[in-house]
């Protein structure tokens, strides 16, 4: 049978079209069935920020599902091998997806080139080939529930959904780039992350994205098309109506007193590497802590450097402490990234923190809070007994890397004032959030995405973060050495920001919190009702078309 053989009725013109698309995509195999997956999964990262052009998402998922119409093993050899086509598809897709998405990781090891270029095919492709098994076990699990129709597209919703939760803590968690913050592009499509959490988006965002595929098909297409695009008036409709009952402006929201400034020195990498240009990469911190409030503005009381701003051990250096408090107003604190030292026990050499101190206006330190979710190779090393053994060790120059923190606490600011600390890629994670201490009015991310230059990867990390707020209820206040910084109010707003590689500071009030939808951030328990909901529904198509689950 070809495409052309497909029967669809003579006046369903549109049907007829995609009808014959569909047929010839299922209809490839062996080399170009994977080249189809591996561009349709490279397309939708067209999605993703800065782009941000989610309608790719509308092409790419239909095509996925038409692929994995087409692979089958008719070969007696079980539930497995059945299904072992589909998760081919889904590698490839994921291969194709996470090469273009995350090709600038690989921008990190060139600025060390002489002993990391070799590394580059690990990051530019073995991360991605690594990253794709998550798409293969989604497509897998969605085609030993695959049926005719409608089913299938809940059955993939459901395997994506599934298999984004595991991405996001297995091996340490990479949830970078997951499905869901492809349909969560501005303010007004944030807003219902705060009802069902990113894991929930990763799953309804699948349903959406593939539902088009339906338009070939001639059972369940407007029962389908009704339901995803009652989904879609549903993810607008609760945006229009939680930013019409929000203040109309950040600082309307501003209901603390707080006034913040955000230091962005843009510093290139390879200089704060240098231990010759240490003086002048402080003096340009002070520098740009001590210019004055633009006329008619106050003075900011909390001011905030990006991570590991400051190039000595504070600890070791007593005058820059006494240097950072001249530069300090009365009752001004600077929020600062650092690296601390602290002896380890016995023989043990010093172990080295990612932190961040609050430093008061008489040069005194008055609390730090430390990094827990390091990231591995670049500030840590796995298997560290092994591998180093080989050789091989950290992108991060510190000796041993850095040590992780027992736990999250909050920062505390001064006697009424606390911040969520999340130091770089913390802010990734929506479910490792919980804290310690009193309670934060504002999460704080300090972040150095110099790394990675002029690439999308500074643009997806701070899309990531301004979810948070929308999530948590709570403004973010990001600081990052070379952008993007900016302050982000609850709904995911930004109030003000510095684009990337400006140099100066962001002076603004800081936006009040707001309860979150539940009660408290959404959870497993979200999440998890819509996965269940899509099983029921998936294996309910299954049951009914006479399909057996082996």
């Amino acid at each position: 049978m070809t495409g052309a053989d497909i029967p669809i009725p003579a006046a369903d013109e549109p049907g007829r079209l995609f009808g014959r698309l569909s047929g010839w995509i299922i209809l490839l195999s062996g080399w170009r069935r994977a080249l189809a997956a591996f561009l349709a999964g490279a397309l939708a990262t067209l999605a993703l920020p800065p782009y941000d052009f989610f309608a790719v998402c509308l092409i790419s998922f239909p095509v996925l599902v038409w692929l994995i119409d087409g692979a089958v093993d008719t070969a007696d050899g079980g539930w497995l091998r059945r299904a072992l086509p589909a998760a081919a598809v889904g590698w490839w897709f994921g291969f194709g997806y996470f090469v273009s998405g995350l090709w600038w990781v690989g921008a990190a090891l060139l600025v060390d080139a002489q002993n990391f270029a070799w590394a580059l095919p690990l990051a530019v492709l073995g991360l991605p080939a690594f990253l794709a098994f998550f798409y293969a076990l989604a497509t897998l699990v969605a085609r030993l529930l695959w049926s005719d129709g409608l089913g299938r597209i809940f059955a993939l919703a459901f395997g994506f959904g599934l298999a984004e939760w595991l991405r996001s803590f297995l091996f340490t968690g990479f949830p970078w780039n997951a499905i869901g913050y492809a349909a969560m592009p501005v303010p007004l499509l944030m807003q219902s992350d705060a009802v069902v959490g990113l894991y929930g988006m990763n799953a309804l965002a699948v349903l959406v994205f593939a539902a088009p595929a339906l338009l070939a098909d001639r059972r369940h297409r407007r029962t389908g098309l009704a339901i995803a695009l009652a989904l879609v008036a549903a993810h607008v409709g609760f945006g229009l109506y939680r930013l019409n009952n929000a203040p109309t402006t950040a600082e309307e929201a501003a209901g603390n007193g707080v006034r913040m400034r955000i230091v962005q020195p843009s510093i290139a990498q390879t200089a704060k590497w240098d231990n010759a240009a240490r003086r002048a990469i402080f003096d340009k911190h002070i520098a740009l802590t001590e210019t004055p409030p633009k006329p008619g503005e106050p003075k900011p009381s909390v001011i905030v450097w990006p991570e590991t701003s400051i190039p000595y051990i504070l600890t070791q250096t007593p005058e820059a402490l006494a240097r950072i408090g001249e530069a300090l107003s009365d009752g001004q604190v600077l929020l600062a990234g650092a690296v601390r030292e602290e002896q380890g026990t016995g023989d043990a050499g010093p172990l080295y923190y990612n932190s961040i101190y609050a430093i008061n206006d008489r040069g005194e330190i008055t609390d730090a809070v430390d990094k827990v979710h390091l990231v591995p190779f670049g500030e840590y090393l796995p298997l560290e007994r092994w591998l180093r053994a080989l050789g091989l060790q950290e992108v991060v120059e510190m000796p041993g890397g850095f040590t992780m923190a027992t736990n999250r606490r909050s920062l505390k600011v001064n006697e009424t004032l606390s911040f969520l600390p999340l130091i770089c890629y913390e802010a990734i994670f929506p479910s490792e959030l919980a804290y310690i201490g009193p309670r934060a009015a504002a999460i704080l991310n300090v972040t150095n995405d110099a790394w990675y230059g002029d690439t999308p990867g500074p643009y997806q990390h701070f899309r990531q973060a301004q979810l948070r707020a929308v999530e948590q209820g709570l403004p973010v206040i990001r600081a990052a050495n070379n952008g993007l910084s900016a302050i982000v109010d609850p709904y995911g707003r930004i109030t003000d920001g510095l684009a990337l590689d400006a140099v100066g500071v962001v002076d603004a009030s800081l936006p009040s919190g707001v309860d979150p939808f539940w009660g408290t951030p959404p959870g497993p328990v979200q999440a998890w009702g819509i996965l269940t909901l899509l099983l029921v529904i998936s294996c309910g198509f299954t049951v009914s078309s006479g399909r057996r689950f082996d």
